[in-house]
């Protein structure tokens, strides 16, 4: 089943479509990172404005380098020894949609280690937006009962896995890094 779902999730996000997903937070909307088109749907089902910013997964450290011009020593440590599931901001974001890029160059990126998220941006082989799965100014919906039916109704296609779990889950922390390797909290 999980291997059935990820392939239909790998399938509507290389035809440029938007899913509905669990991910190693909360429930999340997301696209190919790299698609201009696929991000505005993104932005529309929202209702967001585009200067708000978005989140972009990566299955692995090591792929930061893609889309990151410069990534401190420090930021490895960071996600390696982060107990909770861990956003940082980067500065001079490269290879993305550039309206996933924030208006300063900036860009969030969180290395996803969830069963689902992990093995679709493998097999996807790009990054994936992820925001939360609710319009925006609404709170974020804990558990998939919660999200709103104009959110599952605007997405090309809701992934079926972890709909039942009733795990209580939070947004990641955030962190802004510095090139020099300064950090602070954005949202703990």
């Amino acid at each position: 089943m999980l291997r059935d779902e990820i392939n239909k999730a790998f399938e509507v996000l290389k035809s440029g479509g938007v899913i509905l997903y669990p991910t190693d937070t909360i429930w999340g909307i997301g696209c190919d990172a790299t698609n201009p088109e696929a991000v505005d749907k993104v932005l529309k089902i929202k209702n967001r404005p585009a200067e708000k910013s978005l989140i972009v997964l990566l299955d692995v450290d090591s792929k930061l380098q893609s889309y990151v011009a410069e990534i401190p020593d420090v930021a490895y440590d960071l996600i390696e020894y982060a107990e909770n599931p861990l956003t940082i901001i980067f500065s001079d974001a490269k290879n993305l949609a550039q309206n996933v890029i924030n208006a300063d160059g900036s860009v969030g990126i969180r290395i996803v280690k969830h069963d689902f998220c992990t093995p679709l941006i493998q097999r996807f082989r790009k990054p994936i937006v992820s925001t939360s799965a609710n319009l925006s100014g609404q709170p974020s919906p804990k558990f998939f009962d919660d999200i709103d039916p104009a959110i599952l109704d605007a997405v090309d296609y809701v992934v079926d896995f972890e709909q039942e779990n009733r795990t209580s889950r939070k947004p990641s922390t955030i962190m802004k890094l510095s090139p020099g390797g300064q950090f602070e909290f954005i949202r703990r």
